[in-house]
């Protein structure tokens, strides 16, 4: 069976017949050809045989996953952000933004290769800039740049402030469990005001593998 997370920036790929785990192909390299059995994700609907829906998806892979009967999920992709609220194994509550997240996880990797810049050796700053969309908050790190900021503390308080737009989103919860390519971005994770448990990029595939074990 031939799963497919297809996301904005990046697809998270799993042949459960031959793969022992998923690899992973940038979108603007995947083959046009390319089709999944069962998948998720941006285009999911045309690039499959059968799709389900991205929260849906994230819920499944988050019950997984996640040893607890209450939880919160939030998943921070290349495009936007989503989270679940799960209480007794069930869901209760759930929000998606494109506005609000827009290119959020994009942005980050984005200003990461322009100012040639290392997340892991960079502390998380005390403030953040007020960030409500990923692509026009930018305009806050040039500004702070010209009035002499470091370049690496202005993408700092971008990114933090891009964490507590999410953390907002979500609903303000004590302890987030994350999902996504930002897990692996030591600055973001640590922007958070709360605990944060960093599950992967992989919780949608999870959440495909749940769907065939309910079938």
């Amino acid at each position: 069976m031939l799963l497919a997370d297809f996301g904005t920036t990046y697809c998270k790929i799993l042949d459960t017949r031959r793969d022992s785990s998923p690899r992973i192909v940038a979108t603007r390299d995947l083959d046009r050809s390319f089709r999944a059995d069962l998948a998720t994700g941006h285009n999911a609907a045309h690039r499959s045989l059968r799709s389900i829906n991205e929260l849906t998806a994230l819920a499944r892979g988050g019950l997984r996953l996640v040893d607890r009967p209450h939880f919160v999920l939030l998943d921070c992709g290349s495009r936007d952000i989503k989270f679940v609220r799960i209480e007794d194994g069930r869901v209760t509550d759930m929000g998606w933004n494109a506005e609000c997240g827009a290119s959020m996880g994009f942005t980050i990797e984005l200003l990461s290769t322009y100012y040639q810049l290392d997340y892991a050796a960079i502390p998380a700053p005390a403030t953040g800039f007020s960030v409500t969309c990923g692509v026009l908050g930018m305009s806050h790190i040039f500004d702070a740049v010209v009035s002499g900021i470091s370049e690496a503390e202005a993408v700092a308080r971008f990114v933090r402030g891009i964490a507590l737009n999410a953390h907002r989103f979500a609903h303000e919860p004590d302890e987030l469990f994350l999902s996504g390519g930002l897990c692996a971005n030591p600055l973001f994770v640590a922007s958070f005001p709360c605990r944060i448990h960093p599950l992967g990029r992989f919780v949608l595939l999870e959440g495909l593998l749940a769907t065939l074990d309910q079938e």
